[in-house]
C-alpha cells in the first residue's frame, strides 16, 4: 500500500468538510491510526459531531451517535437481554455500543457510573454483559465530546478515565476566513451526505499495523523518556505521567510521522502532539498559574532536543 497516496484523498475529504482546522483534522486521524480513542473538548457549534460523522463515512466505517445525558444509564450503551417466549430464553439485543465509531456526544452530562461503562470498551474492546463477554467490531474507535467544566450540569470525567483517551483536542472558533467560507458556502450537512468512503475496514488495519514499524531511534527514545522524566521531578506537576502515558506519547509521534510520509521519528513529532497527549493526563502545580497545556508547553521548552 502507497500510504501516502492513500492518506492524502483523506485528509483532503475531511479539510473540505472541518474547514480551517487541519491540524485538528490530523490529530484525529494520528489518534485512529495509533489505536486510540479521542476527547475533543469544546463549546457546541464548533462541528465537533461533524468531524466524528465526516471521520466515519470518508473511512467507510459503522457509525453511531449517543447522546449522553444525566438519565442515561449503562445499559443504553451496552445493551440488554429481553426474555422471549418464542426461544423461551433471554435474547442479547446489542447496545450502539457495538458499532466502529462510537460519538459519546456529551459525555460528562451522564453520571459517573455511565461514564464508567467506557472504561472496559476502551481498553479491551470488549464489554461485559449479564457475565458473558462479547467483543466489539474492530476498528473500535471513541469520539467523546465535553462540554466546558463550567456550564451547568456537567460531571467532570475521574482521572482514570481522562487516561483511557489517548488524546484530548479542542477545535476552537473557526477564523474569520474559514467562518467566512463557513457562511457563505454549502451547509455542512449536505457535505457530510455527498462524503463517499475513500478507504474501507482493511486498509484502515493496514496502516495502523504499519505504526509500531515507524523507526524510532535510541536518540529519540531517550528524548521521550527525559520528557516523561520531567513531568516526574516535581518542578512541573503535581503527579508525572505512568509509563502507559509514555508509550501513548510515542505511539501517537509514530503514527504522525506515518501521516508526513516518513518512516522514523523525528523530536518535532514528538513536539507537535505532546499537548494533546499528555496534558489531560497532569495537574500542573498550583504555583505554576497555567493551564495543563501551558505547562506542558513550558516543560518542552526546558528539555533539550537530542
Amino acid at each position: 500500500m502507497n500510504i501516502q497516496i492513500t492518506i492524502k484523498p483523506i485528509l483532503s475529504q475531511l479539510n473540505g468538510v472541518i474547514v480551517g482546522k487541519p491540524q485538528q483534522v490530523q490529530d484525529c486521524l494520528s489518534c485512529l491510526l495509533a489505536g486510540g480513542n479521542l476527547l475533543i473538548e469544546d463549546v457546541p457549534g464548533v462541528g465537533k459531531t461533524t468531524l466524528a460523522q465526516a471521520l466515519a463515512k470518508t473511512l467507510g466505517l459503522e457509525f453511531a451517535r449517543v447522546q449522553f445525558t444525566s438519565d442515561l444509564m449503562p445499559s443504553d450503551l451496552s445493551g440488554v437481554s429481553v426474555y422471549t417466549r418464542d426461544q423461551d430464553g433471554f435474547v442479547f439485543h446489542p447496545g450502539p455500543i457495538f458499532t466502529q465509531v462510537l460519538l459519546a456526544d456529551e459525555i460528562n452530562r451522564a453520571s459517573p457510573k455511565t461514564q464508567s461503562a467506557l472504561l472496559e470498551a476502551m481498553e479491551e474492546n470488549q464489554v461485559t454483559v449479564d457475565g458473558q463477554t462479547r467483543s466489539l467490531p474492530r476498528p473500535f474507535f471513541v469520539i467523546a465530546t465535553q462540554n466546558p467544566h463550567d456550564q451547568l450540569g456537567t460531571h467532570p470525567l475521574p482521572e482514570s478515565q481522562l487516561d483511557r483517551f489517548l488524546m484530548r483536542i479542542s477545535l476552537g472558533y473557526p477564523d474569520r476566513a474559514a467562518e467566512r467560507q463557513l457562511l457563505a458556502g454549502d451547509d455542512r450537512r449536505e457535505k457530510l451526505r455527498d462524503l463517499r468512503p475513500a478507504l474501507n475496514a482493511s486498509q484502515l488495519a493496514q496502516l495502523q499495523a504499519a505504526v509500531p514499524s515507524v523507526h524510532a531511534s535510541d536518540a529519540l527514545l531517550d528524548y521521550v523518556q527525559d520528557l516523561v522524566q520531567a513531568t516526574r521531578s516535581g518542578q512541573w506537576f503535581v503527579q508525572g505521567l505512568s509509563p502507559r502515558a509514555g508509550i501513548a506519547l510515542l505511539r501517537v509521534a509514530q503514527a504522525h510521522a506515518l501521516l508526513q510520509g516518513r518512516d522514523y521519528v523525528a523530536p518535532d513529532d514528538v513536539r507537535d502532539v505532546i499537548g494533546q497527549t499528555i496534558a489531560h493526563r497532569l495537574v500542573p502545580l498550583a504555583s505554576a498559574g497555567r493551564t495543563a497545556l501551558s505547562q506542558v508547553q513550558a516543560m518542552v521548552g526546558a528539555v533539550p532536543l537530542p
